[in-house]
Parts: C-alpha cells; structure tokens; sequence
C-alpha cells in the first residue's frame, strides 16, 4: 500500500496552494466583477467552494473535512487576496476560520455533529454576530441580550456590521447573559436564522469589499432552545479571547497577499507606462519605492510566517495576534498606497483594478479589532498593565 501524504510537508502545502489558485482563477474570477455590482457572492458558490474542499479545511474527517493542516484556510484567504478578491476573503474567512473553529472548539458533540458537515458543504452558511450599533470594539458594553425562560433563551437586541449577515443560515451570536457582570456576563448562542424572530436589515455600503454582503440584523423575542448555548453561561469573553489570534491571524495572511497582489501589478505596470522618454521603471524613485514596498512585505510576511508557527504548536497569545495584526495590516495599507501612487490619475479611476486593492485595505486596520485596540494589548503587555 502507497502511505499516506504528510500534509506538512513543503511539496504537498504548495500542490495545495496550486489546487486553490487554480479553481479561484476557474471558478470565482469570471464572476468577480458581478458579485462587485450584486454587493455579495451568489449561494450557489458556497456549495462549489464545498465541493472543492475549500471550507474548513482543517476540520476534522469524521465532519466530511480534509483535515490538513491549518495552513490550507490561511492558504485561501492569502490567495484570495492576493487577487484582489478580499470581499470575498473576509465571507470566507468568518465563515471558515471564525465561526467554524468556535463551534469545533467549544461546541458540545451534537453541536458539532449538526452544523459542522454542513459547514463544510457550504449547505450552510455562518456569521459571527458580535459587533453592535454604538459598540464597536467595546464587547463589554454589549446590549444584546438572552434571559432565560423555562427551556428556552430569549433573545433581543441588534446587531451590525456583519459579515456574511445577509446570507447567514447560522450565527455564532454574543449576548449578555447577565448584565451586571460586564465582561464576565457574556454568553454564545449558536442561532439558527430561520427562526420566528429574527430578522436582516438593509445590506450596508461601503467604501470597499463590495463582494461581501454585510447586514444589520435584529432580535425581537427570539427564542433558542437552551441547547443553543455555546459552551458554559458566562464564559462567552473568554472563548471570543481564546479564538481571537486565528482571526487576527487570517487577517494578516490576507494583508500579505493583499499586498503581493498590488505590488506585482505595479510592477508590471511600471514596466509598461512611459515617461520622460522611458519606462517609469528607470527612475530611481520608482524603483526605490517599488523597493522599499517589497521590504514592507517581506517583513509583513516573517512576521506572519513566525506567528503561524506559534498557532500550530498552541504558543501563539493574544498579544501575539495583537502585534502581528497591527503590523501586517499597516504595513498593507502603506505599500497598497504607494502602490497606487505609481499609477497616477489612473489609479483613482475603478477602470484600473489597484484602485480596488486600495479601497479594499482601508478596513483592515478596523475590522477584527482597530489598530488602536491592537496597540493596546501590545502595550499593556510591554507595561504589564
């Protein structure tokens, strides 16, 4: 019998990496620039991305998973990226490496036994409800939320800025379960959309990620049975901490490729645009830029490179995901930004795709906790307070 591949070895992640950019540039590229206008991915691309292996790769076989090594997920959202498709990255993401590993991790064997095949298949799509109108980063102030009532939770409030909201057939939702303990009095729920009492809102525009549908969504008597709940009463912040560095990690993969996707088509059109009886590549300015950008990324891509080694033997910490998150995203919003000074009057125009690279990175360093959170932690780890 032939034994079986070693999913960590080099050859076999970067035969993976080949597999995703080839169905990426089949399947999802052609269709790119409508799911743009139509402001989110159709259904039907859940289930291809299923059938191709794609969603939650890392889970275990007995869920219909592959299994592989985590690097697969991050692999996706690097890819995606890097082809200027990170409305679609940021679905994918909260779907397979938030929402999916919540439930993997905290949830009890029927839990997992309910959603997570179906996760896999992309029969089911998932959201993260967690940020509320007024909120934002502050998670203790939460107002959201679930008193219980006999067998049941009892579910209010509302929530926004949620990716994959408009979509979503299961949220991985943040209430207060007692709202005199602030952090400590945060629960999870596993909520099922189609219940009575649930509710979308509008889609919300935004500057960019057009691909991925965001929503308000809102809770009026919305009952769970009490078997809903994710994980132990009370423990909700806890868990949300615990599962914070792969969120942050799947940021910066994202940052790293979002970045090598701008820097390689600046250069290509560097190459090409004349001036001063030249191409802009002869000057020294341009290539010192265009240099100084490569080393932004290079050091964007150690750090992640570093911290995704720390993830997969269980050592990397909040502060951890903190630095790293701060770092690669800034980082992507500077070289992404000199980038598109290259290109000129052009590269305000939507003619030219870096224009989207450059909408598509401003909310990176907003999202999954702001720059000024990040630095926060970092800083209250280097103080120790």
């Amino acid at each position: 019998m032939n034994a079986q591949p070693n999913l960590e070895d080099k050859a076999v992640l970067e035969e993976f990496q080949k597999q995703i950019i080839r169905f990426l540039e089949q399947e999802a590229i052609p269709h790119y620039e409508q799911w743009e206008k139509d402001k989110m991915a159709p259904r039907s691309f859940w289930r291809t991305m299923g059938e191709a292996g794609l969603l939650l790769p890392d889970c275990p076989t007995n869920y219909d998973a592959a299994e592989t090594p985590v690097d697969v997920g991050m692999m996706v959202m690097e890819e995606m990226a890097r082809l200027n498709m990170f409305g679609l990255a940021t679905g994918y993401n909260v779907h397979s490496n938030i929402a999916g590993p919540y439930i993997l991790n905290i949830g009890n064997d029927a839990q997992k036994r309910r959603w997570l095949p179906k996760m896999v298949t992309g029969e089911v799509v998932a959201a993260l409800g967690m940020t509320e109108p007024g909120g934002g980063s502050d998670t203790a102030a939460m107002r959201t939320h679930a008193v219980r009532d006999g067998d049941d939770y009892v579910i209010n409030g509302s929530k926004t800025f949620i990716s994959n909201g408009f979509v979503a057939d299961l949220l991985v939702l943040c209430c207060k379960t007692d709202p005199a303990a602030g952090a400590k009095g945060i629960s999870l729920f596993l909520v099922d959309t189609r219940l009575p009492g649930f509710h979308r809102g509008k889609k919300i525009d935004k500057i960019g990620h057009h691909a991925s549908d965001t929503a308000e969504l809102f809770f009026n008597d919305l009952r769970v049975p009490a078997d809903a709940l994710l994980g132990e009463e009370g423990m909700g912040f806890v868990y949300m901490m615990r599962e914070l560095p792969r969120e942050r990690l799947a940021c910066s993969a994202g940052a790293v490729g979002h970045m090598q996707g701008a820097l390689d088509l600046t250069t290509e059109y560097v190459q090409q645009r004349k001036a001063f009886g030249g191409p802009l590549s002869r000057l020294q300015n341009t290539r010192f830029k265009l240099a100084q950008c490569k080393v932004k990324l290079e050091l964007a891509r150690a750090l992640y490179e570093k911290n995704l080694a720390k993830f997969k033997n269980g050592d990397m910490s909040v502060e951890d995901a903190a630095l790293l998150k701060y770092g690669a995203t800034e980082l992507e919003l500077e070289v992404i930004n000199e980038c598109l000074q290259h290109f000129g009057g052009y590269g305000y125009t939507d003619e030219y795709p870096i224009s989207r690279f450059y909408r598509d990175a401003r909310v990176q360093t907003i999202y999954a906790g702001s720059s000024e959170i990040m630095l926060e932690v970092v800083a209250r780890d280097i103080l120790g307070r």
